[in-house]
């Protein structure tokens, strides 16, 4: 106890956690961090990226014309950080084997392509992308028409602009930054016109488009931060015999929906929280205080053999040892939950000094991550935010729970164990989970620039598939119909169909001009029943708003799949991007976070 005397009071329960994890696991306790040996070469790690990016092509003999989908939707800070990448490939290669690897020019055309391109006095150089593009179009960025606070004090979160691009315009401008210091600056998301999305709101087939994207403008954002962005190689673990422990997140989730189905949480987790939330919430100490090891061993060994059959009762487990099986099931898992890859840039993310810029990398690194652990980590934060909110009761702070659950998130095996003297990073990591569990609602968002993106590869995808005449034709008809209802901007108001599929047969018209938002719909249909539905229309109106308090206004088809809308979305520039989609009106799976100030 006399080591850790000498540690400053606000960091004794991370390493009293740290020595626990020790004497529970062993020696082999490990961290990774940015020297750890499973760090990606130069060369390798370039072309890992590029295959991340969905950009691997672009080093092959191959065409590069189904790449071209993804370059057409960059901006240009995006563009420049995948011809940094592909040029370090292409230089690493012919170093390492002194063979002709593809040149970067063969892929971007124009003059000028050396300029500029490597580190300069020590920092590296952006280039004029209007001449090293060539022919690969990009999104030219248009500049953000908002400010950056907010009447209240609150700042604002800007997702309608790329965060590379918002981050060379204010190294240009010299702005100022958003300082924590030690305290939660309020945060507010800019909707813009279109709203806001949350992961939730897309469908997995548009989520699945995200993460390149995002790792795209992650890159381009370090770049223009001058922030070296590190991944971890991918180190398999054998997971065990076991079924509940140790065993991986998609494979614990595949046997899981074969008791419930849609479930993205895996079911032993959600038990153990629902232990703590009833039986020791307001148990002072509830997460810092360890359980007893030898009943929580024996609790484990009960639950790898009966909790499937339902044969295991929550009832007599204890709160602290519940806790312990909840930090005992995240230590275990055969890769961290934060990604073995990722687990370097998450770090990295702290030396970022504006709070601002470091809420967008963050925002970046959770679309990252798979979605069986972006899912697990949101229910994690989630239960952390609810023990922290009894901290009267419990006396558990928000900066007590991260720094508990902090090693047991950023220690794993594989990596460089974790010394006393490593104060900044333990700090760091500490930090990095409390604004994770404070600004989950931030961070749990996909940005409105990603999302045009997304509608852009859809566009782009389907133009590509479709090689029949006919279908050729259809969708000229569909470019023509775009462009006249932009040239129609400025028209009063257009008739939008909207499909309550819940109650009516047939589509109702709404009126919709420059100001109608999504949520004014249901005013509409309101007054539309009143003068014109039928008897059967006019109940199943009223049972459906009563049986699903929660009915959400849906975008479907046309450059997205599906997307439930923000209730603040504006309908006329909805209708103006996807003209050719469906809006139906139907319950909504989950409740969305409002748009206050975190």
């Amino acid at each position: 106890m006399s080591q850790l005397s000498a540690i400053p009071a606000s960091m004794s329960d991370f390493w009293l956690e740290v020595e626990h994890i020790k004497q529970t696991r062993g020696s082999d306790v490990e961290e990774c961090n940015s020297s750890d040996s499973g760090i990606t070469e130069d060369g390798e790690a370039e072309a890992a990226w590029l295959q991340d990016t969905g950009l691997s092509t672009l080093i092959c003999d191959q065409s590069p014309l189904e790449n071209n989908i993804i370059m057409s939707t960059l901006t240009q800070t995006q563009a420049a950080a995948v011809r940094r990448r592909l040029d370090t490939y292409s230089y690493s290669l012919r170093k390492r084997w002194k063979h002709q690897a593809r040149d970067v020019r063969d892929v971007f055309t124009g003059k000028g392509m050396a300029d500029g391109f490597f580190k300069k006095n020590g920092k590296m150089q952006t280039f004029d992308p209007t001449q090293a593009l060539g022919k690969v179009s990009t999104v030219p960025y248009m500049g953000s028409e908002s400010q950056h606070r907010l009447s209240g004090g609150a700042n604002i979160l800007d997702t309608n602009v790329a965060y590379s691009e918002q981050a060379a315009t204010k190294q240009k401008e010299e702005q100022a930054s958003v300082q924590d210091a030690g305290t939660f600056p309020k945060f507010q998301l800019n909707k813009g016109r279109l709203g806001t999305t949350h992961v939730s709101d897309l469908t997995p087939s548009d989520m699945k488009q995200v993460p390149a994207l995002a790792l795209i403008e992650l890159t381009a954002l370090c770049d223009i931060l001058d922030l070296e962005l590190k991944r971890n190689k991918v180190q398999k673990r054998k997971s065990g015999e076991s079924h509940l422990f140790g065993v991986a997140l998609p494979s614990l989730l595949i046997q899981d929906q074969k008791l419930v189905p849609d479930t993205t949480v895996p079911l032993i987790l959600q038990a153990i929280f629902t232990c703590i939330e009833k039986n020791g919430m307001d148990i002072q100490g509830i997460l810092r205080i360890s359980g007893s090891q030898a009943r929580i061993k024996n609790l484990q060994q009960r639950l790898e053999k009966d909790f499937y059959d339902g044969l295991f009762s929550w009832d007599d487990v204890h709160p602290h040892d519940a806790s312990g099986l909840l930090k005992l099931f995240l230590r275990e898992l055969p890769a961290p939950l934060l990604t073995t890859q990722n687990l370097p840039a998450f770090i990295a993310v702290q030396n970022i000094p504006d709070l601002n810029q470091r809420l967008q990398a963050l925002n970046l690194l959770i679309l990252i991550l798979p979605e069986p652990n972006r899912s697990t980590l949101k229910a994690l934060l989630e239960f952390l935010q609810k023990v922290a909110a009894r901290e009267k009761t419990n006396l558990m702070s928000l900066w007590n729970v991260s720094t508990i659950l902090a090693p047991n998130l950023f220690l794993y095996h594989g990596g460089k164990n974790l010394e006393k003297g490593e104060k900044q990073l333990a700090e760091g990591t500490a930090a990095l989970m409390m604004a994770m569990v404070h600004y989950q609602d931030l961070l749990w968002t996909v940005p409105t620039f990603l999302v045009s993106q997304v509608r852009k590869l859809n566009e782009s995808s389907a133009k590509r598939s479709f090689r029949d005449r006919r279908l050729r034709n259809f969708l000229r008809k569909i470019h023509t119909d775009k462009e006249r209802s932009e040239n129609s901007q400025t028209e009063l108001c257009r008739q939008v169909k909207v499909q309550p599929t819940l109650w009516l047969k047939e589509t109702l018209a709404v009126q919709v001009d420059g100001e109608t938002r999504a949520s004014d719909v249901f005013q509409q249909l309101k007054k539309q029943g009143q003068r014109g539905w039928d008897v059967a229309s006019t109940v199943g109106f009223l049972r459906s708003s009563s049986e699903y308090p929660n009915l959400a206004l849906f975008e479907v088809g046309g450059n997205l799949c599906e997307h439930r809308l923000d209730p603040d979305t504006y309908l006329m520039d909805l209708y103006n991007i996807n003209p050719n989609a469906e809006w139906v009106i139907k319950p909504s799976s989950s409740s969305l976070p409002s748009n206050r100030a975190v």
